[in-house]
This record gives C-alpha cells, sequence and structure tokens, in this order.
C-alpha cells in the first residue's frame, strides 16, 4: 500500500517501556514514504536516545519549546501546520489526562491543541492503570474530540501481569493508518450537504415548537463522509452532540425558513445532499414580539405549513445525488415510498421508532435504505457512526 506515501506524519514519543516500539514504528513510517518528524517529552528521553530517533525518522528530533545553544523557536503551530497526521504512540495515562483536559505543559501537548489534522492514539500502561475509570473517561473524552483511539493489545506487561495495555504492534499502526488515508480519498472532489437535528419555531421569544431530534444521525454521516475526502457542509438545527471534525463547514439554520434558504442556496453547488434533519411541518402563523402571557382560557395556537425543503430540491436536482429520512410509526415502508417518490429522491433511510434502539437521542439505530429501483438493504440495531459507514458506501456507490 502507498497511501503513505509522501505524507507528514509528526510522531509524539512519551515516557514508557514501550518506546522502544516507536523507533521500529517510526522506522516503517518512512519505509513507506512518509516525512516523519518526532516530538519526545523529556521523560521519553530517559528510556531511549534522541540520537536513536532522529536516525530512524531522518529528522532532528524535537523536545523543548526552543534550542537552548541558539534560542531557534520550535513552533508548535508550524508543526500543527505541517501534518498530515498526528500520532502519539506510546501514550502514557499521564499525557492522555493531560489532552483530555487541555494541559500544554510540554511541546508535545502543545503540538496537539494546535493540530488540525486527524489524531492518532495509541496508549501504552499498565492493565490497572488502563482498566482506571479516570483513564477511561479520558479516552472517551479524547474520542469526543474527534481522536481515533488506536486501542492497547493483550500480552505480558512490564509489570509482568498479562492483560489489557500493550501499545499496538508498530505493523497494526501502520495498517490502521494506511486504511485510514486509503479511506480518505475516495470522495475527494466532491461536495456534499448534510441537514441534522431538529427545528426550533419561536412562538415568542420564551417558547417554540421543536422535536426530540439530537442530530446525532446526521453528524456521524457528516464526518464519515468528510473522512472519506469530500468537502462536507453541515446545515444544522438544534443538535446535542459536538462536531469533531475541522474539516466540516457548519451553518446554523435553526427553524424551518432558515434550513429551506440555506439548503436552496448550497444544494445547487454541490454534488448530493443528504437531508437528515428532523424539520418541524408547522410554525406559527405568527410570532409574537413579546412574551405571551396566560390567563384562564384555553390558548388556541394556529399554525401554518412549512416549506418543503427535500421536495423543492428534487425539482432542482439536474442529476445530483438527493437522499431523504423517512421516520415513521405506522405504514413504515409504504410511507417511505410514497416519499421516495413524491420528493424526486435517490434512496431513502428508513427508521421506526417501533423498533428498540432506534429513532431520536439513541447512540444506536436500525435501517433500510429503499432505492428508487424497487431494491432495499436492511441493516441491524448499530451504532449510528458504523450505519453512517454503511450510507457513505451507498452514496458512493452512486457518485463514483
Amino acid at each position: 500500500m502507498v497511501s503513505l506515501n509522501g505524507k507528514n506524519i509528526v510522531v509524539g514519543v512519551t515516557g514508557s517501556i514501550a518506546v522502544f516500539k516507536a523507533a521500529i514504528l517510526v522506522r516503517l513510517l518512512t519505509g513507506e514514504g512518509a516525512n516523519v518528524k518526532v516530538v519526545m517529552t523529556p521523560l521519553a528521553k530517559e528510556f531511549i536516545t534522541p540520537l536513536t530517533m532522529a536516525t530512524v525518522s531522518k529528522n532532528p528530533i524535537l523536545v523543548d519549546f526552543f534550542n537552548p545553544e541558539n534560542g531557534e523557536w520550535n513552533s508548535h503551530v508550524s508543526l500543527g501546520e505541517w501534518a498530515d497526521a498526528y500520532l502519539i504512540a506510546p501514550a502514557t495515562a499521564n499525557t492522555i489526562a493531560k489532552m483530555a483536559g487541555g494541559i500544554a505543559d510540554n511541546l508535545l501537548l502543545t503540538t496537539y491543541l494546535s493540530a488540525k489534522c486527524p489524531v492518532f492514539i495509541a496508549p501504552a500502561m499498565d492493565l490497572d492503570m488502563y482498566a482506571h475509570t479516570a483513564t477511561q473517561d479520558n479516552i472517551a473524552r479524547l474520542k469526543t474530540y474527534g481522536n481515533h483511539i488506536i486501542e492497547p493489545g493483550v500480552g505480558e506487561l512490564a509489570s509482568g501481569l498479562v492483560g489489557k495495555g500493550r501499545m499496538a504492534e508498530p505493523v497494526d499502526i501502520v495498517g490502521y493508518l494506511n486504511e485510514y488515508f486509503c479511506k480518505c480519498t475516495t470522495l475527494t472532489g466532491k461536495k456534499i450537504m448534510v441537514t441534522a437535528g431538529g427545528t426550533i419555531e419561536a412562538i415568542d421569544p420564551v417558547r417554540f415548537i421543536s422535536n426530540h431530534s439530537s442530530g446525532k444521525m446526521g453528524v456521524a454521516i457528516a464526518e464519515e463522509l468528510a473522512s472519506r475526502g469530500a468537502e462536507v457542509t453541515l446545515i444544522k438545527g438544534n443538535i446535542t452532540v459536538p462536531v469533531t471534525d475541522r474539516r466540516i463547514k457548519i451553518i446554523e439554520a435553526l427553524s424551518a425558513e432558515g434550513m429551506y434558504k440555506a439548503c436552496t442556496e448550497i444544494f445547487p453547488n454541490t454534488d448530493a445532499a443528504v437531508m437528515c434533519a428532523a424539520v418541524a411541518d408547522y410554525t406559527p402563523s405568527e410570532v409574537s414580539g413579546e412574551k405571551i402571557k396566560k390567563d384562564e382560557s384555553n390558548w388556541l395556537l394556529p399554525l401554518k405549513r412549512t416549506k418543503d425543503i427535500a421536495g423543492e430540491l428534487g425539482k432542482l436536482k439536474q442529476g445530483r445525488l438527493l437522499v431523504g429520512f423517512a421516520l415513521e410509526t405506522t405504514d413504515e415502508d409504504r410511507n417511505a415510498l410514497r416519499k421516495l417518490k413524491e420528493k424526486n429522491l435517490d434512496f431513502i433511510l428508513l427508521n421506526s421508532l417501533r423498533d428498540e434502539g432506534a429513532g431520536f437521542g439513541h447512540d444506536t439505530n436500525k435501517i433500510a435504505i429503499l432505492h428508487q429501483n424497487g431494491s432495499r438493504q436492511d441493516y441491524p440495531v448499530a451504532a449510528k457512526k458504523d450505519l453512517a459507514k454503511n450510507i457513505a458506501d451507498t452514496i458512493e456507490n452512486y457518485l463514483l
């Protein structure tokens, strides 16, 4: 595989007995054609010499913020801009905790906070340290930041115990990076619009109408498409999850009208659109400029229909790919197929609130993909991030 050929990779090395693997890892990366710069923590020098790492990386090693001999500044910002990937291997429990907390007391950590590239972390520590709740919480937090965790292996550890905590083998780490960079080029050059989250329809300055959408499915799809090289614009309503991929362009459109304007403006300049947002079908006929005071009578709230965004985009398709969602509670297939035809979609993703673990708020979902030609694929309950891969695969089949 040649996906790492010409890639700029910063390797962060921390103070762990597994550091000997870092030398092998760097040698393998350069053998793949990658350009490698190594950043070491001061403690890492106690385990392996900078001369060894400089020899295998073919570049000077960076440890301090400046060269004490001539005062030359080692810019963490420049390192972050130079890198196509930042790989921290081995990553100790201490460094992982500092990364999760935003602590920047050495060059390796300041580079991490400055990096705009994908970050890969290969933990290495004893089994009790790895299993500790604090470490697992820190790893979970790093995942929410968009970092990629390369799971440690099971085997004999420095303590003599046997368990999970061994840094992944260098050849496996290189394989992980190769797989990532192979995948992230499949949609290069494609512009894709994704909508996510629920809309908020104002009643007055205090109250609004909305729904239970969290935006998790739409965000997962946007991030998966971006990871494959697509230029993604995410039009988001009210969402409860962060968007961690910095490559995604985000446009906020909290109301149905705002989402309509954003979608109709952006869609003509895209190759595809995935309409995952839960857009309100109705909005208040009038919005009060002042808080409506309660009285003893019942309150009747007049509503009017919102604009049909997917239907409008179906009229503007002109060869573009248009993907819709159908969340149903009854007559699921019939309602989804009607929407597929009426809105001129290429395929529609059906999920039902009657399926356990599917629909709003869950980290999981269960979907069926229905196509215009009558074919379909059914997927069992799975993490939304995993289903996003299936959806991205289907989009690739249409676009490539």
